[in-house]
């Protein structure tokens, strides 16, 4: 049994918001209160622990992200940092030269950012043709709904010329000679994915293990495979086998995207067990739909035009998101909907609408706690129609920071500060989750809670102050508000007696700290049913013994 003492304990929980002692017993919480009420479970064998100050509260849980593409995009060339096309050739040529005793068979780079390049563009197969024009080369947007294709790769895929379009994606040609340029956007980047590697979903089990560390060390002990194949299933399965899942893992294969809808649910068919239910810390929770792309890139589906006259596209037609709801409602699954325009979202709504209509009031079905993913702009009108369906907002709202600047730009000031419209969303009623769709950007959830809280963009600018939230409502964006997302607030989200002992121990209370330093809190300790899975302190150790040794 164990005692944690002397820092506040931040609960989650409305009635009692912060506590003086939790008590752990067997991985599960049996006390949290003051050390009155304590006194009745105290032994002397219990093991205390000291906080000294620092906050405990429940482990962090991922509303939203890819968590096997996440071991995938960690061995590809890393290009965040690239400021210019010069750079991306630079940093993919001397990746390649550090692993030259390699056979490259391909090679893959993830993170661009179009929008903070110096030529504010794209590159083009060109440039990627300087890094290696033998085998096939492709850079990946930061996104991850569009990417750029060397000459060789797109040879190889076919794509020349008189290649027609592609449903759902766009092939970027030459003006003049309409030859394609190199980018692919939605579908058609993922025509060229068999070519070198399903980039969305783990190769090997050490992928995920890998994958993991990176979440734990972000304090989140629930993850999200959000776009799951039967690959990425298949891997977690043995991952789950073998007793390498620390955190819990819960799936949804994807109706929309590699697979045909038919292996998607056969996949979910296969692994019924496992549907709903934990098996060695993994679970099939629904099914996921992607209807649109990224509005950084322009390519999410809005119903009014960006400023420059275009207005995205749909990835499929009204009737197949309607086939693809009413697969997970008639089989009482949840659905979790990728709508990052407003034109997506009515597209959801009105699918979903529909296959409840086939149910009665009161039926199970319409318990199913349906969520929408990103929301980037959904409309107030939108937002009522998701309360009156129990729908839930899984809402990327760091997109603020990160690139409300760019969305400025590309829809005007009036809608940029409606992104992310978490307010608005809390006060129809509508439970709220936070993601950071990683590996788009890194799983650092107090980002997010940071970005709800301020709302300011990279230059400075306060985006949609009317869509500010208090740190108390954020912090259960990342937790409670999460649980219930995965049905799972019975045993997880607060600290209260009979939960599981999922915790975090911070550096810093976020009830207390000035709110622009809530993105500067960090994670000390991270804590899995009792048993510590990351220190920092045993890792700063670990490290100062290896840079003796070396």
């Amino acid at each position: 049994m164990k005692v944690y003492y002397n820092g506040p304990i931040v609960t989650m929980e409305d009635e009692m918001p912060v506590a003086e002692m939790l008590i752990e017993k067997d991985g599960h919480i049996i006390y949290v209160g003051d050390e009155f009420g304590a006194q009745k479970y105290l032994t002397k064998d219990c093991q205390w622990i000291d906080l000294e100050g620092n906050t405990l509260m429940p482990a962090f849980i991922d509303g939203h992200g890819h968590f096997s593409a996440t071991g995938t995009f960690l061995k590809t060339v890393p290009l965040q940092s690239a400021e210019c096309f010069d750079d991306i050739t630079r940093l993919m040529k001397e990746h390649l030269k550090a692993h030259a005793s390699e056979d490259f068979k391909v090679l893959v780079g993830m993170g661009y950012d179009h929008n903070f390049l110096i030529e504010h563009d794209h590159p083009n197969r060109q440039v990627l043709d300087a890094v290696r024009d033998d085998i096939p080369v492709l850079v990946v947007h930061t996104s991850m709904h569009m990417a750029v294709a060397n000459s060789k790769l797109l040879e190889i895929a076919g794509f020349d010329k008189d290649a027609p379009e592609i449903p759902g994606g766009v092939i970027a040609r030459d003006p003049e000679t309409g030859e394609p340029n190199g980018l692919l956007e939605e579908m058609a980047m993922h025509a060229v994915l068999p070519y070198v590697g399903n980039i969305f979903s783990a190769e090997s089990v050490d992928d995920l293990v890998r994958a993991q560390e990176l979440y734990i060390k972000n304090g989140i002990l629930t993850i999200q495979d959000g776009a799951s194949n039967a690959q990425s299933v298949d891997l977690c399965r043995e991952a789950a086998r073998e007793g390498l899942l620390k955190c819990d893992i819960v799936s949804y294969p994807c109706l929309t995207m590699g697979e045909t809808p038919e292996e998607t649910v056969a996949t979910v068919h296969e692994n019924s067990d496992c549907v709903n239910h934990y098996v060695d810390r993994f679970k099939i929770g629904g099914y996921k739909i992607v209807l649109d792309g990224s509005p950084q890139c322009k390519t999410a589906w809005l119903s009014e035009d960006y400023t420059d006259g275009t207005n995205g596209y749909p990835w499929v037609t009204d009737a197949a998101v309607q086939r693809y709801v009413d697969i997970a409602v008639d089989e009482g699954l949840q659905v979790l909907t990728h709508c990052n325009g407003d034109a997506a979202g009515d597209q959801f709504l009105r699918a979903y609408e529909n296959a409840m209509t086939r149910y009665p009031e009161g039926d199970a079905h319409h318990d199913l706690r349906p969520v929408m993913i990103h929301c980037q702009t959904a409309r107030d009108d939108q937002l009522d129609k998701m309360a009156d369906l129990d729908m839930i907002a899984s809402i990327f709202v760091a997109h603020v920071n990160y690139w409300g600047d760019v969305h400025t730009h590309n829809m005007g000031l009036g809608r940029a500060s409606h992104i992310s419209p978490v307010k608005g969303a809390l006060d129809r009623g509508i439970t709220v989750n936070f993601h950071t769709d990683t590996p788009i950007v890194m799983p650092d959830l107090f980002h997010s809670v940071w970005t709800a809280v301020n709302r300011r963009t990279r230059n400075g600018a306060i985006l949609g102050e009317d869509q500010r939230i208090d740190v108390w409502n954020a912090l259960k964006a990342i937790t409670s508000g999460a649980a219930y997302s995965y049905f799972e607030e019975d045993s997880k989200g607060t600290l209260a007696p009979g939960k599981l002992a999922d915790l975090v121990i911070l550096d810093a209370n976020p009830l207390s700290v000035p709110s622009d330093d809530l993105k500067d809190i960090h994670v000390l300790t991270t804590i899995k049913e009792g048993e510590i899975l990351y220190d920092v302190r045993v890792e700063e150790e670990e490290a100062e013994k290896e840079a003796l040794v070396s």
